[in-house]
């Protein structure tokens, strides 16, 4: 059966092997910009609908209604909804996301200061993701139905089960003001990121190893398995080298997909660990009304995630070299 990596004029499968990786690679690009205007435009007009306004939220809602005019004016915001969208887009023509409201400073700038920080939380959480969910799922499905078995299947149930923000207030509450081993927020070195690393990554832990147990059952039970052992083949390299390999396009999916959202900020985590990275930045921008920090984190959460998208795509090919992407 092929394996549909993605919609649209493109298809990935494992009987055809001719494929035009230039046309693929032009068509993400202009998919990418059309899609980068849409979300911006989509984002702008929510933003719009929001109630209140910067003015207000950098004076106060009981200032002078003269002055709040006086500042929205000057902010630009007072203009027809099509004036201020198509100035953004010059904007953004520009390669500029415009300055913050509130500290006057560079947006862009602002995120590419932030952005580094959220992608050493990301790594940290998916490394921790993949090494778990790998070790609990190879244990669970190398031994079906054992107690073993029930004991890794009811920790990734529990994992999938836990909001991050709740598993990051118990981390704090344990670690930090019970054991007192953590500081409970901050942004910095290894101290400061091993508990928002772990809350961040149980969800995708128990994802994984979820995966992980399935693929090793099913694999365990073809007959090319059968095969490798009357060969003589060593148990060790049937179980960490050919199980491994069965299981990684749908393990390459599942990381490049939640390292996208990792990367586009994690929200609930930064702002449960006061981690200074996209997501916490956008919440401070979502909570003033701080328009050209909304769209920008918003745009750059868009463009990282479509990026991502399309490396996963194309990394099947490198995985399996069955895999290729076809025009239809």
């Amino acid at each position: 059966m092929p394996y549909h990596g993605f919609t649209g004029n493109y298809r990935i499968t494992g009987f055809r092997v001719n494929g035009d990786l230039f046309t693929y690679i032009i068509k993400k690009l202009v998919l990418l910009v059309l899609l980068l205007i849409g979300i911006t435009f989509i984002t702008f007009s929510i933003v719009k609908l929001l109630p209140g306004d910067p003015a207000s939220g950098l004076i106060g809602q009981h200032a002078d209604p003269e002055d709040i005019k006086r500042i929205n004016r000057a902010l630009g915001v007072d203009k027809p909804f099509a004036v201020q969208f198509l100035g953004y887009v010059k904007l953004l023509a520009h390669g500029d996301f415009g300055r913050s409201y509130y500290t006057n400073r560079d947006v862009l700038g602002e995120i590419m200061r932030k952005l580094p920080n959220t992608m050493y939380l990301a790594a940290a959480a998916m490394a921790i993701a993949v090494i778990g969910g790998l070790a609990l799922g190879f244990a669970a499905g190398l031994r079906q139905g054992s107690s073993v078995d029930k004991l890794c299947s009811a920790l990734s149930l529990t994992g999938l089960s836990m909001p991050v923000f709740w598993s990051g207030l118990v981390l704090i509450i344990i670690f930090s003001l019970k054991l007192r081993l953590l500081p409970p927020s901050g942004t910095g070195g290894l101290r400061f990121i091993i508990l928002p690393a772990v809350a961040l990554s149980l969800p995708v832990l128990a994802s994984i190893a979820r995966i992980t147990r399935s693929s090793a059952i099913e694999t365990l039970a073809m007959p090319f398995v059968r095969v490798l052992r009357a060969k003589g083949l060593r148990q060790r390299q049937i179980k960490y080298i050919h199980l491994l390999k069965s299981i990684l396009i749908p393990l390459i999916t599942v990381i490049g997909l939640d390292f996208a959202s990792f990367l586009n900020g994690a929200v609930l985590t930064e702002t449960v660990f006061g981690w200074d990275g996209i997501g916490r930045f956008t919440v401070d921008g979502i909570l003033k009304r701080d328009y050209p920090v909304i769209l920008g984190c918003i745009i750059t959460g868009t463009f990282i995630f479509v990026v991502v998208n399309a490396a996963v795509d194309l990394a099947y090919q490198w995985v399996d070299p069955r895999v290729r992407i076809v025009r239809k």
